[in-house]
């Protein structure tokens, strides 16, 4: 079986460093926050405007105007700033942000990514991935790495519009973690159930296996 969508943030708070300042996108990256090791001092940042944003609020603690980038009511550690747009995507774009986590669509074997829009279907707007892409420090994809039909979305080139080119080094999908570099994906961690075999075969885009691919532990 491949991995849940917990397992796979749970993976990828495995980067997470102490004193990192983090900025997590909607869907599977927003799960990253519950796996942040406790004593560990890191600062979750939002583009609307927060800095220390802290976990969901239960039913008595919900505030309807401390919400997420995603629109999700939140709580505020303490420590926590407030500020417009305009400065968060500055915070963004001066390279202030040490690592953000972003879901995807697509990641080519060149390391670009198509997460804001499918063609034809209605969208709010691009978002701020088109900025974190190109300010954050670094970036991970968190991503399924099939369709419902089971095409792969590691492509040999996406085919949807890109959101950022050549900017994606890592990638921890729900089969395996996979490394993107000049000679394209190389799997590092396969899914316990899996093989490295199984993630080969539903890879569309060239990849190969690291000398020291193992299993995933949690």
């Amino acid at each position: 079986m491949p991995l849940t969508r917990e397992q796979i943030a749970q993976r990828i708070s495995q980067e997470v460093q102490d004193g990192f300042c983090v900025n997590l996108g909607i869907g599977i990256p927003t799960l990253v926050a519950n796996y942040i090791p406790k004593g560990m001092s890191v600062m979750l940042q939002s583009e609307n405007g927060l800095l220390g944003m802290g976990a969901y609020p239960t039913e008595d603690k919900v505030d309807a105007d401390l919400v997420n980038a995603g629109k999700q009511t939140v709580t505020a550690v303490p420590g926590a700033s407030f500020f417009s747009s305009a400065d968060s995507f500055a915070m963004i774009r001066g390279g202030h942000v040490d690592l953000t986590v972003l879901g995807a669509m697509e990641v080519d074997e060149q390391g670009s990514i198509a997460n804001w829009m499918v063609p034809g279907k209605m969208v709010k707007g691009m978002g701020g991935a088109m900025d974190l892409v190109a300010g954050a420090r670094n970036v991970i994809v968190a991503m399924q790495h099939t369709d419902k039909e089971g095409n792969s979305k590691l492509r040999t080139k996406c085919t949807l519009p890109l959101t950022g080119i050549k900017c994606i080094k890592k990638i921890v999908s729900d089969f395996g973690v996979i490394e993107v570099t000049d000679k394209g994906f190389v799997l590092t961690e396969y899914a316990p159930d899996l093989s490295p075999e199984k993630v080969l075969a539903a890879t569309e885009g060239k990849m190969t296996i690291s000398p020291n691919c193992k299993a995933m532990t949690f």
